[in-house]
Order: C-alpha cells, then sequence, then structure tokens
C-alpha cells in the first residue's frame, strides 16, 4: 500500500485530492456502515468498474463503491444487463480491489450478481459469490424480492454480507414492462414495504431503493432499522444514495435520467466532481425531489 502522501499524485484523470489522515481516514465496514445508519449520517456510493477511477473515488471520500453489472452498458455498450457474466463481474472487481489499494483501501466494495448467477438455486448463489468475495468484494448484491429472501438468509448465515434491491430491477426490465417508477399505488407499495422488511429480516445489511416513490422510500428508510437505504431516484429520504459514475460525470451514453445531476459541470476535475457528489449527499442537496414527479 502507499504513502497517504500518493493520493497527492496527478494521474490522466486528473489530481488526486489530498487524503485525510490516517487517524480519521480507517476502512469501512459493517459495523462502521451500521453506525452511520444509525446516527443519521448519510452514505455515498458510486459505481466503480476499473482501478484508477476506484482509486480516485477512494481519495475523494466515496464511502462505498458498488461493481455494477451497469457496466454491460456503460463499458460493453449493450442494451441491458442481461448480458453481463460472471466472469465479466469477477475481473472489474478485481480491477477495483487492486485500485483502492493503491491509495489508501478504505471504501466497501460491493459487486453485483449477474443475471443468471443466483437464480437457480442458493447453492449457485453461494458459488457466484465465493467467486466474487475471491476477486475483492466485501459484499454481493442481488435484485428483487420474495423468492430472493431465503438466498439472502443462505448467504449471510454463510458469512456473506448482501446488499438486496427492489424497485426498478434491471436484470428483469423486460417483464417490469421497461424502466418504469416502481411501487406506485397502495398494492404495489405495501408488496415493496413487505418484501424489504423480509429482506431485512433475513440479514441483508443494505438494500438500494432503484425508482421508487420518494415518500415511501423515506418511510421505509425510518422503518428498517437494521439495512441501510441507498437510493438512486428515490429522492433524499434514504440513509445514502448512489450513482453511475458515468452519469454523475455526465457521459452517459443515453439519456440521463432526471434525477441525476451532472457534477462534472461546476467542478475542474473528475476529482473534484467526486468531492463534489459526497458533499451534496453529506449536506442533503442531492438529490433534489422537486425533480421526481413520483
Amino acid at each position: 500500500m502507499s504513502s497517504p502522501a500518493a493520493a497527492d499524485a496527478a494521474t490522466p484523470y486528473g489530481t488526486l485530492p489530498p487524503a485525510s489522515p490516517p487517524s480519521t481516514r480507517k476502512p469501512l465496514s459493517l459495523p462502521r456502515l451500521a453506525d452511520m445508519h444509525a446516527r443519521g449520517e448519510k452514505i455515498a456510493m458510486l459505481t466503480a468498474y476499473d482501478a484508477t477511477f476506484a482509486a480516485v473515488a477512494d481519495a475523494a471520500g466515496v464511502e462505498c463503491l458498488l461493481v455494477g453489472d451497469s457496466l454491460g452498458m456503460v463499458c460493453q455498450g449493450l442494451h441491458s444487463t442481461v448480458g453481463v457474466a460472471l466472469e465479466t463481474m469477477r475481473y472489474h472487481t478485481e480491477s477495483v480491489f487492486r485500485g483502492l489499494h493503491r491509495v489508501q483501501g478504505t471504501a466497501w466494495l460491493i459487486a453485483d450478481l449477474p443475471f443468471a448467477s443466483y437464480q437457480e438455486s442458493r447453492e449457485q448463489a453461494l458459488r457466484s459469490a465465493a467467486v466474487l468475495m475471491q476477486a475483492g468484494a466485501h459484499m454481493v448484491k442481488l435484485e428483487g424480492g420474495g423468492w430472493t429472501t431465503e438466498t439472502v438468509r443462505f448467504l449471510v448465515e454463510r458469512g456473506i454480507p448482501v446488499c438486496a434491491h427492489l424497485g426498478l430491477t434491471p436484470q428483469t426490465v423486460h417483464a417490469l414492462g421497461g424502466y418504469r417508477v416502481q411501487g406506485k399505488g397502495n398494492e404495489a407499495a405495501a408488496l415493496l414495504k413487505q418484501q424489504a422488511h423480509a429482506l431485512q429480516d433475513a440479514g441483508a445489511a443494505m438494500l438500494v431503493l432503484e425508482m421508487v416513490p420518494a415518500a415511501l422510500a423515506a418511510e421505509l428508510t425510518n422503518e428498517l432499522r437494521h439495512c441501510a437505504t441507498i437510493g438512486i431516484g428515490a429522492g433524499r429520504g434514504t440513509a445514502g444514495q448512489v450513482l453511475v459514475l458515468h452519469d454523475m460525470l455526465g457521459v452517459g451514453l443515453g439519456k440521463m435520467p432526471k434525477f441525476v445531476r451532472n457534477f462534472m459541470a461546476d467542478a475542474p476535475g473528475i476529482a473534484q466532481a467526486m468531492q463534489a457528489y459526497v458533499r451534496a449527499v453529506k449536506d442533503g442537496s442531492f438529490p433534489d425531489d422537486q425533480l421526481h414527479a413520483w
């Protein structure tokens, strides 16, 4: 591991921001994340797919990095996440892990279980999770509620931290009828709440809520005492926020969702844009609930 001074070095992607002193930059852990959630401190998460961006994000103070299967769209040019393979996720998880440990390695590293790598059985999920954990992930993420509850329980009982994902679940976007808001209406909201509580009870330590009504996301955040909610298009009432890296840098290939903010617009470099994102999540100025129509 390099010295803290290495975080001041220039890179092709901009100058890394000065790292905090080692005494205040301790590696994130599940207990520390749970403590942040209990204290009401917002958690800043970004996706990451390679070593350099991971190092820049870590030095900028991003607490959680998600090696998302969104890489299928932003890195591979696919139309959805369905075509991403487990081996691809392993490769990118290893790359991000190496990048973290080129600087300070303080961020909590989460990796997506891709489509068809956990649906067959709990044992299949365990094998797939092991691949990503051995590549450097601290936690795995899977999508959906209901049938996933027992899979989450099975993994957690075997020492694998799990982040769940409800609302818009991109791996099942075709079944959902497209990229639509989920949890609208009393019946849909009740089902989502039921699934969220079941996932918490099964041991999920984090829960991504994607494109759900802000009021519902805030209500769930208050109810789930042992599971930190991370919002994306779910309003500012969640315990933290996540964005796709390319979206927050304003370089996405498609149309930007209206809840996304281009943090590069007012920043001199990528590192500073990431710092601005962290500050905005922490002080609650991002996201802007007025931009939500749901």
